[in-house]
């Protein structure tokens, strides 16, 4: 199974990069996942802006960095979504890659990785009314981190021990949760 981890913030200094490689070594201790890091840092996309939304245009034909996105998206059966908190909200540049999202996820789970103040929780609301509008399906286990944990994370994505201790078993739940629901999914 193919999943794709998507690296939800693009700005200077970010840390969802090392929670994102965090879930990509759980990840991949598991022989029947294929993981690919999806980082909108390689994706540039302008704000979104078509005429309609791309559910409803049959019309519609994408091009350069769009096609290369909804490309790669298509190309996963399921996903991690790592976002910081901003504002009580995920980032922009997430919702904005979203935004452009037609049925490249329909029925395929979704994880939710996040960190901030209150560990995210805000953003992991605002996601869980996201994903059904690009007909995905959230699983109900995410890792939620404290902002000032994620200072402790080091380039690599290796978590402190106390992280490691209180939140690792996150980590491999939701992957879980992602695995059998994929599983279903498929089979269906």
């Amino acid at each position: 199974m193919k999943l794709g981890i998507i690296i939800g913030s693009t700005r200077q200094g970010r840390v969802s990069d090392r929670l994102a490689k965090w879930v990509q070594k759980e990840a991949t201790t598991n022989p029947d996942l294929e993981v690919t890091m999806l980082d909108l840092r390689d994706y540039e996309m302008p704000f979104f802006d078509e005429e309609i939304s791309p559910q409803y245009n049959s019309n519609r034909q994408t091009t350069g960095v769009v096609k290369d996105w909804l490309d790669a998206v298509a190309d996963q059966d399921a996903y991690v979504f790592v976002t910081p908190e901003y504002n009580r909200s995920f980032s922009a540049v997430l919702k904005n890659a979203l935004d452009y999202v037609a049925y490249e996820m329909k029925g395929k789970p979704v994880g939710i990785a996040t960190h901030g103040s209150a560990n995210g929780a805000q953003a992991v609301a605002q996601l869980r009314g996201v994903i059904p509008g690009v007909l995905a399906i959230s699983v109900p286990t995410f890792v939620g981190i404290p902002y000032a944990e994620m200072l402790d994370f080091s380039e690599d994505g290796t978590p402190s021990e106390a992280t490691l201790k209180a939140r690792g078993g996150a980590v491999e739940g939701m992957l879980m949760e992602i695995t059998n629901l994929a599983k279903v999914s498929q089979t269906a």
